[in-house]
Order: C-alpha cells, then structure tokens, then sequence
C-alpha cells in the first residue's frame, strides 16, 4: 500500500511539472521571452504557494538522468566545421578560463566574504565556473544571437566539464585535507579526463554506427539513440574519465555519421522525437530551479542576516560577470594572433562588441545547482554552515545569469547592432545553386542517354529544377517545394536519382568543409520530406 501510495504521489508530481512546462512555455513564447527564463521564474514563484509538493534535486538524478540525453542533443546539433575553426577561443574559455575563474573566486571569497576562507572559495569557485551547455544553447539560439557566438558558447559550454570536474575534486581534497594536489598530477588527471572521455565516446559511437547499417525501423532507432548517451556517460564515469565528454564525442560522431545509415523516414521519426524530448527535458531541469529556493533558504536559514545574503549573491554574481569578461576579451586577441601568425590561417577578428556579447553570455544552469549540492557535508566546525552558504551562492549566479543576463541579451544585442539577420543565409543560398545545378546537370546527361522515349519526363523535371535554381539566384527564398504528386507517380525512379544527386552533392559540400552541419541539416530535412512524399505514393 505504501508503495502504491508512492508511485502514486510520484507520478502526480510529475504530471503537475509537466503542466508546468507546457503552460509556462506556451506563454514564454506568446510574450517573446526564452522560455527557460520563465519556466525558473515560474518554479520560484510556486514553490511559496501553500500545499505545493516539494520537489528536491538530486544530484544523481541531473547527472545520471537528464544530463545525457541534453548533451548528446547539443553534440548532434553542433557543426563539426564551426567547432574546428573557433577551436583555439573554444579551448582558451573551456580550460582557461575554468581555472581563472576558481582562482578568482578564491581569492575573492577569502578577503571578502568572511564565512569563507581561502579553500571553501576554491570549492566555490569549482562549482560555478563552468557554464552550462543546456542554458547556453536555449537561451542563445531563442534571441537570435550571430552564428559564431552560438557556436562559440556552445563548445565552451560542452568542453568545460572536464576542467570543472577536475577543479571539483581538487577543491574537495583540499576542503577534506584529504590530499595535496600537484601541478602535474592535476595536468595528467585532465588529460586522462578529456582524452579518455573522448576515446570512450568514439568507441560506443563506432559500434553504434556500425550496428546501425543494419537496422531501419523508426521505433527501433529512437531507443537505439537513447541508449548511446546513456551508455557513453555511464563508461565515461566508471572509467574515472569525463562522462560528458564521452557523451559529447559520441554525439558529434553520430550525427556526422547519421546522413549515412538513416533512411530518411527514420530520420524525419527520429529528429521529430528527439525535439520533443529535449523540450521536456529542458523545460523540467528549468522548473526544477526554480523549485529548489525553499530548500537554499531552509539550509542557509538563521545563520546569515537577509541583508548580508542579499549583498554576498549580488556582489558574488557580479565578481563572476567580471572575471569573464576580464578574461574573454584577451582571449579572442590572443586567438586571432596565434591563428594568423603561427597557424597562418586567414581568419576575421571579432569585433569589440561580438567579444562583449561573448563576455556577459556566461550561463550558469541546473548543473551548478547540482555541483554545488553534491558536495558532501564535511565534518568539522563550521563546514556545515560553509556548504550552505556554496549552495545559496551557486544559486544565487544562476538567478542573476539565466534571468538577469538572460532578459537583458535581446535588448543587448539589438542595440550593438547583433540582432540576427532574417532571409536565407548566403552559405545555405550557395549550397542550394550547387545542388541544384548538379541535379539539373545529373537530370540533362540521363536524358541523353534515356532510351525508354521519357524524354518529356526529363524535360519537366529539369525545367522545375531550374526555376528552383532561378528562385534560389534571383536574391529571393523562392518557391522551393518538392515536386507535385502527379509528376513523382510518373517520374519515381528519375525523381529517386535526381534526389540522391542532391544528396550526395550536400554531403560532399559538408565533407570539405564548403557548408556547416546546419545547413546540412536544414536541406537534408527538405530531401527527406521530398524522397518519403514520393515513396509514399503509389504508382497509378
């Protein structure tokens, strides 16, 4: 009975955050504002509510259960060839900064905040340095931000877990007096992280997508794609190496390998259940933020006055700010120096107020949350009331970075003249003239040699293609639809081939680095939409 009375309250509990997502997301994006912004203000305001279930976040429930699914989405939306090309800023904010920002913190904390001493600051500093890859990218794709800076806080967000778990442990072993922590072992420990972490992640991708050559079935691919970040992040952590790493590795390995073992019905099924996963997902890890306020304040209650809280959060969050933008606007200097004058690359410096929004960008989200309440309570005088006070304070970055930074990013960068531009982007327009003219080219050498009298058949479709092409050219969108019923039931096997044309003239455009993995994806999706329109109807 007791058992039943509990799933039963479990699952109450999980309907009435479901309602919560959907509801409070709907309404974000009738008032234009991202909807993780509302979903935490909303888990704020309802935790007061009288009779309200209490929620508690459990570390291993972040980590274990929703943490890798959200990264692999994140891997598999990321471009492979964006990532390459902004890999020296990516690596000076996903490892440089990491430590600069617990050194900072430390040094801060221990002359400023007097609960803390020189340690409990190095923990600190562990537990919010590094951003989260979940709030990045919803927050960051919603408002419309510049390509590069999305991607750019996509990779940091998703690389800087290594460092972050390695500071983590250190600031641990020190709290604990349980080890003295060297520049060298520190070194190799974070190179056991990040390499072992990746090597794992490639490993469970190259079996993956080998066994993934024999199996096309919607249902059945959606749970093998559950599975890989499961298992990658899982093998990451019992190896002791980075389980976010393995789960990112194996999320970008798979999505460049997708375009070769997914039919594309499966694929249409399967990117279709994923964006609705992730949704639920997300909007869930948001509310639950907001629901754990009774608990910070419940742990922090009667041993700090509300005015000294007050004012620890706010000048906390603010040192945080500050530390990055103190150390992002060197580093895209010292990255533009390095890729023209060692690398010898042509690259284009980004502007001061690119830099900027790349500065005032630094996201905290659920995973600080879940850091700073995994640590464990130590015993001695005063530990206790040490790691309330990491907790009330990580929570606190999150607030002002999510709803402060968050809110004020739309307004930020219309006014530096950020604001993304509308109408096809001239890469994607590119690519399309290329495709289409290799499918025009494809469509006029089979004609010559069609010995079946199809040559009105040819006709059509290369003069549809053309005025594709023209509509593509002309400096419009154009009409860009698949072709009519009528004509893919007279036309199928020639429609097929003009089609895989298309295809592997896209996939070859992203293998040599011509387009990005989202312009690939965007025309893919327009291919898969085509070729399962024509194969689902019969031939009259």
């Amino acid at each position: 009975m007791e058992v039943g009375s509990s799933l039963h309250a479990v699952e109450t509990v999980i309907l009435l955050l479901l309602v919560l997502v959907a509801g409070f997301a709907a309404m974000a994006r009738r008032i234009k504002v991202p909807y993780p912004i509302v979903l935490v203000l909303a888990g704020l305001i309802i935790s007061f509510l009288p009779r309200m279930p209490r929620v508690p976040l459990d570390p291993d429930v972040v980590f274990v259960v929703f943490l890798p699914p959200l990264l692999y989405a994140s891997a598999w939306a990321m471009s492979w060839r964006e990532f390459r090309r902004n890999a020296i800023v990516i690596g000076l904010l996903a490892f440089g900064l990491v430590g600069f920002t617990v050194w900072g913190v430390a040094f801060f904390s221990d002359h400023f905040i007097t609960a803390l001493d020189w340690k409990a600051g190095f923990l600190l500093g562990a537990v919010v340095a590094t951003t989260d890859a979940i709030a990045a990218t919803s927050i960051a794709k919603s408002i419309g931000l510049p390509r590069r800076i999305v991607d750019i806080l996509e990779g940091e967000s998703l690389l800087n877990d290594a460092t972050g778990l390695l500071a983590l442990e250190i600031g641990i072993g020190i709290i604990q007096g349980s080890h003295t922590p060297t520049l060298g072992g520190g070194f190799m420990r974070l190179l056991y992280l990040v390499f072992g972490g990746i090597l794992i992640g490639l490993l469970i991708g190259i079996v993956i997508g080998w066994l993934e050559k024999f199996i096309d079935d919607g249902p059945v691919e959606l749970v093998v794609s559950l599975v890989v970040p499961y298992a990658a992040y899982l093998a990451g952590e019992h190896a002791k190496a980075s389980g976010v790493l393995a789960v990112v590795a194996s999320g970008i390995y798979m999505s460049r390998k997708s375009t070769e073992f997914f039919s594309p019905a499966v694929r249409l099924q399967v990117n279709a259940a994923w964006d609705a996963l992730t949704f639920m997902l997300n909007g869930l890890v948001f509310v639950l933020i907001g629901l754990q306020l009774p608990y910070v304040l419940n742990g922090i209650h009667g041993k700090f006055g509300r005015g000294t809280l007050i004012c620890y959060g706010i000048v906390f969050s603010v040192v945080l700010i500050v530390l990055r933008i103190v150390w992002v606007i060197p580093v895209f200097k010292i990255s533009a120096y390095v890729e023209r004058h060692w690398m010898k690359h042509n690259v284009e410096e980004m502007q001061p107020r690119e830099v900027f929004v790349v500065g005032w960008t630094g996201m905290r989200g659920v995973l600080a949350l879940a850091a700073a309440i995994s640590v464990p309570e130590i015993v001695g005088a005063g530990r206790s009331e040490t790691r309330n006070l990491i907790v009330f304070l990580a929570f606190c970055v999150i607030l002002v970075t999510l709803v402060l930074q968050g809110l004020t990013l739309p307004v930020l960068i219309r006014m530096l003249g950020l604001a993304g531009n509308t109408g096809m982007d001239p890469e994607e327009r590119e690519a399309r003239r290329i495709v289409l003219r290799a499918a025009v080219h494809h469509l006029e050498e089979a004609r010559k040699r069609d010995r079946n009298g199809d040559e009105h058949l040819y006709d059509d479709l290369i003069h549809r293609y053309r005025h594709k092409l023209a509509a593509v050219g002309g400096g419009a969108d154009g009409d860009l639809e698949t072709i009519d019923t009528e004509t893919m039931t007279r036309s199928r096997s020639i429609l097929e081939d003009a089609l895989q044309t298309e295809r592997r003239t896209l996939i070859s455009l992203r293998d040599s680095g011509r387009i990005g993995d989202d312009v690939l994806r965007t025309m893919e999706r327009e291919l898969d939409l085509a070729e399962t329109r024509y194969q689902g109807t019969p031939i009259v």
